[in-house]
């Protein structure tokens, strides 16, 4: 099977990749800025400092972001993005444990996070695929 002419091929609009490039630099930036609520949710079964955790993951979050925006690292940066989500998926379970004693809508709004996870993967697997 050939490939069609390039004329006619579908190039894939870089706008999704660069909606969550900025994001994801938008939440990793906020490690830096305001660091105590990512304290909280790191869980404290992990070694080492929370501190830690948050700033680490926020500079995966801004690394990923600033890969998605550039055409020749937008694949690394989609494949980096799944990891990152399933890498913070346990804190998003933690904030839910955590906030068991918050009010009612604090504690539907951590738990509405938990399935938010997987149209952010979808959408950095069509990222990868795109690209």
């Amino acid at each position: 099977m050939t490939s069609p002419p390039p004329e006619l091929q579908q190039i894939a609009s870089p706008a999704p990749a660069h909606r969550l490039g900025a994001m994801l630099m938008g939440m990793g930036t906020l490690h830096f800025v305001a660091p105590k609520p990512f304290d909280a949710i790191v869980p404290v079964e992990l070694p080492g400092s929370q501190r830690f955790y948050t700033y680490a993951s926020g500079v995966a979050e801004f690394v990923t972001g600033a890969l998605l925006l550039l055409p020749r690292t937008r694949k690394l940066g989609a494949l980096s993005a799944v990891a990152l989500f399933l890498a913070v998926f346990p804190a998003n379970i933690n904030m839910v444990r955590l906030w068991r004693d918050k009010s009612l809508f604090m504690r539907l709004c951590a738990i509405a996070r938990l399935p938010l996870q997987i149209p952010m993967i979808a959408a950095a697997l069509k990222i990868y695929r795109s690209s």
